[in-house]
């Protein structure tokens, strides 16, 4: 039976589906799919898996889509990132007959993606991209589709998809922020550039971006004409959202904690997942934060879940009618609800003169002025210190700049110091390179073997030295 392609696809294959939850690296596991499908999503990807790992490594395959077939899971579509035609194709290959398409990931703006070339940072490499869906498109036997971000221009944006379908994509998820657009500086989606594309192209579109409740999910399909609405941090914070309902937080976080004890999944997916459930509670009960962060097990992580549950149910008790949630929440803490993304401060904007998002994190700190990462550094050791001023000051080497050994005869790091000792056949203890002492010894146990021939000449040079057998062992 030829594979469907395009609205046929989306339609039968895909059952229409409208609602949609993204590939989310270790957030869009099975338990966590599985909770989102019981609650209105209608299609689901997996997380982001790396094609060339997947392609070597069989243990990866079998923790992140082999061990986890299950028949409720579907549909299902699996995403790759991928700079290189053939083993995008492999890997696809591999995973076709657990899924009912591939997606190709255009959209990762981290910077891991960067060092590893693949997501939004093949957005320029219009030839490439079209070798590799061409090439899917020819050998797979289910679609392929794409998850993009824009450029800035709508143009530009609008040849890029145009580009992907002609090369055989058959359905295009548009994330409405360019690459530049992560973390604090995020800023809303264009929907404006979805829009766009939905116009120009003739195979169905997902948006993605700005999906906070039901209500955003329909006025985007409203405003942009799309087929679906893809969501990411909506449905970590409230994976009732499709529902159009708002549930006690934790409703769904014990719901979620008996589909990881039928489907087990990494503990750290687990916490990271109640705390975007329970994030607005765990403001108000700090140490309760600290508890979660440092149990061990699932139980542990249930009782931690627990306890919030009480203290919630207990500020219910407790609660006054007619008040009203603190802060600028639409509900109280303990309902689900959607988290919206601090920016940085104006102030901090106007003098930041286009800092990095570590600048940034760095100025939102504590009153230490520590980033997250090195307070929880400090936690673990107390006496830890980030103060430039008292980190050991340490000697260069003379030739590379790395630092010296303290013992070095000729103030050089080992490196440096290994190749020149080796070439004047000279010892440095500090080191423990002793190129000369052990020729001396070679040369007095030759002296006493009888039938052994003196060499004429000794040095770096000489046939048959020390230095020509250790030259070779070092080449």
């Amino acid at each position: 039976m030829p594979k469907l392609q395009g609205f046929e696809f989306w339609s039968h294959t895909l059952g229409a589906a409208r609602h949609v939850v993204a590939p989310m690296v270790d957030q869009s596991e099975l338990a966590w799919r599985l909770l989102s499908r019981r609650h209105g999503a209608q299609l689901c990807y997996t997380p982001m898996l790396h094609a060339q790992v997947f392609v070597r490594d069989a243990n990866y395959r079998k923790e992140n889509l082999y061990c986890e077939v299950c028949p409720e899971d579907r549909p299902l579509i699996v995403q790759f990132c991928a700079n290189d035609p053939e083993v995008f194709v492999q890997a696809a290959l591999l995973a076709q007959d657990y899924c009912d398409a591939i997606d190709l990931n255009l959209g990762c703006p981290q910077m891991i993606a960067k060092r590893g070339h693949y997501g939004a940072f093949l957005q320029e490499e219009w030839d490439l991209l079209q070798r590799m869906i061409l090439l899917a498109h020819e050998r797979l036997s289910v679609p392929v589709t794409c998850k993009i971000r824009v450029f800035p221009e709508i143009d530009k944006t609008v040849r890029y998809a145009q580009m992907l379908e002609k090369a055989g994509c058959q359905l295009l998820t548009v994330h409405g922020r360019t690459k530049e657009q992560k973390g604090p500086l995020a800023g809303a989606a264009s929907w404006e550039h979805i829009k766009a594309v939905r116009k120009a192209v003739a195979i169905p579109v997902f948006a993605n971006g700005n999906i906070q409740c039901l209500q955003d999910v329909e006025r985007c399909i409203q405003d942009t004409g799309v087929q679906g609405v893809m969501s990411a941090e909506g449905n970590l914070h409230n994976p009732a959202l499709f529902e159009g309902r708002s549930p006690a937080v934790w409703e769904l976080a014990e719901e979620y904690l008996d589909i990881v004890r039928q489907h087990p999944c990494p503990l750290s997916y687990v916490r990271a997942h109640l705390f975007k459930l329970w994030h607005h509670t765990l403001q108000v009960h700090q140490h309760l934060r600290e508890e979660l962060a440092k149990v061990k097990t699932l139980d542990g992580i249930a009782a931690v879940s627990q306890a919030l549950k009480l203290q919630c149910q207990a500020n219910m008790s407790r609660q006054e009618e007619g008040v009203r949630p603190s802060g600028d929440l639409p509900f109280f803490h303990w309902i689900c609800q959607p988290y919206i993304r601090p920016g940085p401060k104006e102030e901090s904007r106007e003098n930041s003169g286009g800092r990095s998002k570590r600048a940034l994190e760095e100025e939102a700190g504590s009153v230490d002025g520590l980033s997250k990462n090195k307070q929880k550094k400090q936690l673990r050791n107390p006496h830890k210190t980030f103060d430039p001023s008292l980190k050991p000051k340490y000697a260069k080497c003379d030739q590379c700049g790395n630092p010296k050994g303290n013992r070095c005869v000729f103030n050089l790091c080992r490196g440096c110091c290994k190749k020149r000792a080796f070439r004047e056949t000279a010892d440095c203890p500090g080191h423990g390179l002793l190129f000369k002492t052990k020729l001396e010894k070679s040369l007095a146990w030759k002296g006493t073997q009888p039938g052994l021939q003196e060499p004429q000449q000794v040095g770096p040079g000489a046939p048959g030295s020390f230095s020509e057998v250790m030259g070779s062992a070092l080449a």
